[in-house]
């Protein structure tokens, strides 16, 4: 399709320097008073809601702090007023040490207040917002709580979407690593702090009726924002952030892969391999032709290439992978693309050369390798490592790139170490995401022009506009399947809409059961990738039946449903760049009027006509689901049953059948899914030959 990409949206910080002139009846100026004991009370009138209030939680605290010299400043007092006008108000406030504050607050065009705090000599800013009973707060991060990721799929963990009670660290941890510094509350607001500084999100944790704030830097820069709904809130941040990438039409099919690839000389059933290519790939590639198993595109992870961690100078290890040009060729005639793995350092010859070019940023080492991490704030090296990595590969024909490692394994915390920008690398620790992503686009897109992928691990401000998400390395346990689907839902909220997550899991113990459930919520996801299952197909299992029917017959299922959904999901990626919504959405976001729409965290709507409920637990076969108010609801499992909304249900859901509803007036049909799965059931049954399978091929 023809893409319409819109100018890039200025950041918060370009919007403070190009304001709008507003009349000042049209705007509801902060009010700064004091409370008994001394501290300020700051309020930001909201057109849509409650005020916000700036308020200290007990008397050893105030609403505004900061940090100088190694003690802590609570501001105190009235302000002495040092300027005003139509757009901009300046406040300044002297403590008894001699150090002082200076709070400017200045209005975006839809009157919302744009906060600067500077103080003297001060190295990190405090910010503590009054909170309502009950109040609701999503955003920030992907995990689902803070700490080592594992905790996120803990057994008995009980926290979803809503982050009230939840303690965050704004600071990139790997490998589920999404961030964003923006939150919205059920209160009509969001916050959104410009940059990218380590901080901290208290929500009601330490103080029960406080959302405590903290952010590291010379300068506090955020913004707070007020509309009707939660859904004007994401779209507004998304945009401002974006607007989000489009990928081309094939990466809304199917995807597979593996997290390992050899070259065998027989294939699993014994056949000798008589094909040029790597036997795992043709061997994937021909019995998903044999099952029906649509895939528009192949992903190939490391190692792919030479030297101790298979990664060497972008280069194909030829033993491993004979004749790669001639296998993308051949994976092209299937209409398959290929996807790579790639990473933001460099090795082998490479290595050397940006070490001796200064291209690099002091790093960990990671698994015992030489490896020189590129520093991507210098324009010199992003132009070198384009050319001779990413852009070297889309000159083979290669589609689309996992972009992995730019979370924390090998970057550096350190004020004292600067970029090659002259920032320092604690300042570029959280941005470092984005530049790495910015560098792909920039070393792929004058190659591929539109026809490619970008699809990162790790995300921050502004990643958005150059690449999906992929959703880190998620366990394969129930609970890890319960961690994406809010992963997912959080991403929505933060604005990185294109958002896939590794279908089975990646780390701990591959799940049968759970592995069936994912792939319904795989389907029903922005991107839709199954992988990497153990390096097996499903035709060739550790357990018994090895040739596992049900499984296969359950991929194809969600498959074969992914296609007929590719238009639908495409037009909906380019509805998310253009006005800023998701693809996937909370039900609050769309019927925040409806108590339940909060509640309800594991169904969610595709777009605004599906409506998916998703069943991580082990063993159920039944499920009980909320249908929005509003509407009716055909059950895509039985057309002929429509639902009116406003109610929970309780339906049967035996392993591989996904609840899915569509809204009633929907021109979305997705045929008959019983008779489907059947089909498939039986296909997934017949016996094959890999030899036999071979000499249907034309290399």
């Amino acid at each position: 399709m023809n893409k319409k990409r819109s100018p890039f949206k200025l950041f918060f910080f370009t919007i403070l320097m190009s304001l709008v002139l507003i009349g000042c009846e049209s705007i509801h100026p902060v009010r700064v008073q004091t409370d008994a004991n001394d501290y300020l009370i700051i309020t930001l009138p909201n057109p849509h809601g409650q005020d916000i209030i700036l308020k200290s939680p007990d008397a050893d605290a105030g609403s505004v702090g900061f940090e100088s010299g190694g003690t802590l400043h609570w501001v105190k007092g009235h302000p002495v007023k040092t300027g005003q006008d139509k757009t901009d108000r300046q406040f300044l406030w002297v403590t008894g040490q001699g150090d002082s504050l200076v709070m400017s607050v200045l209005y975006d065009e839809r009157h919302n207040p744009l906060f600067k705090m500077k103080g003297t000599q001060a190295t990190r800013y405090f910010v503590n917002l009054e909170a309502t009973e009950d109040e609701y707060f999503t955003g920030i991060f992907e995990r689902v709580v803070d700490g080592p990721q594992k905790n996120s799929w803990k057994e008995g963990i009980q926290t979803g979407l809503n982050l009230r009670g939840e303690r965050v660290e704004m600071k990139l941890k790997p490998t589920v690593s999404a961030y964003a510094p923006f939150y919205i509350s059920s209160n009509n607001y969001s916050f959104f702090a410009n940059g990218t500084w380590p901080g901290v999100f208290d929500f009601c944790k330490e103080n029960h009726g406080f959302v405590g704030i903290s952010f590291e830097g010379p300068v506090l820069e955020f913004k707070m924002s007020f509309a009707g709904t939660p859904m004007e809130l994401v779209q507004e941040h998304a945009l401002e952030t974006g607007p989000s990438f489009i990928p081309p039409d094939w990466a809304f099919g199917p995807w597979r892969w593996r997290d390992d690839h050899s070259n065998n000389r027989r294939y699993f059933d014994g056949s000798p391999v008589r094909a040029p290519y790597n036997s795992d790939i043709v061997e994937e590639l021909m019995l998903m032709k044999f099952f029906d198993i649509p895939v528009t595109a192949f992903w190939i992870d490391r190692p792919w290439g030479p030297g101790t961690r298979g990664f060497d100078d972008y280069e194909f290890d030829t033993k491993r992978f004979p004749e790669p040009e001639k296998m993308i060729a051949w994976l092209n005639r299937n209409n398959v693309e290929l996807m790579i793995w790639i990473a933001p350092f460099v090795m082998g010859n490479q290595a050397d050369f940006a070490r001796e070019m200064g291209y690099y940023l002091e790093s960990n080492t990671w698994m015992g390798a030489d490896q020189v991490l590129m520093d991507f704030s210098n324009p010199e090296a992003v132009s070198w490592w384009g050319e001779n990595g990413p852009g070297k590969l889309a000159r083979m024909g290669i589609k689309g790139f996992k972009l992995d490692r730019a979370d924390g394994e090998k970057l550096v915390d350190s004020l004292h170490l600067t970029t090659w920008s002259g920032k320092s690398y604690r300042e570029n620790y959280n941005g470092y995401p984005h530049l790495y992503v910015k560098a792909a686009f920039e070393a792929v897109q004058p190659v591929l022009d539109d026809d490619f992928i970008l699809f990162p691990r790790a995300q921050y401000t502004g990643s958005a506009k150059y690449g999906g998400m992929w959703a880190g390395d998620t366990d394969g346990k129930p609970e890890g399947l319960r961690s994406a689907i809010i992963a997912l839902q959080r991403c929505a909220v933060m604005g990185y809409p294109v958002w896939g997550s590794d279908i089975g899991g990646y780390w701990g113990q591959f799940n049968r059961e759970t592995c069936m459930r994912w792939l319904g919520f795989g389907c029903f996801s922005p991107i839709m990738e199954t992988g990497p299952t153990r390096n097996r197909g499903f035709w060739n299992m550790e357990h018994d039946p090895q040739q596992d029917a049900e499984l296969i017959a359950t991929w194809r299922l969600y498959s074969k449903t992914r296609e007929k959904l590719m238009p639908y999901i495409q037009n909906l990626a380019v509805e998310a760049h253009e006005t800023g919504k998701p693809i996937a959405r909370p039900l609050f976001l769309e019927y925040p009027e409806q108590p339940e729409a909060w509640k309800d965290w594991q169904t969610y709507l595709l777009g605004e006509d599906i409506l998916v409920s998703i069943i991580w637990e082990k063993h159920q076969t039944s499920h009980r689901l909320y249908l929005p108010a509003g509407e009716k609801w055909v059950d895509a499992w039985n057309s002929h049953t429509v639902h009116d909304g406003g109610t929970y249900i309780e339906v049967d859901a035996p392993l591989h059948k996904t609840p899915v509803y569509i809204r009633f007036g929907s021109d979305i049909d997705l045929g008959d899914l019983h008779k489907l799965y059947e089909e498939s059931l039986y296909l997934a049954q017949q016996p094959f030959s890999l030899s036999e399978l071979e000499k249907l091929e034309s290399w």
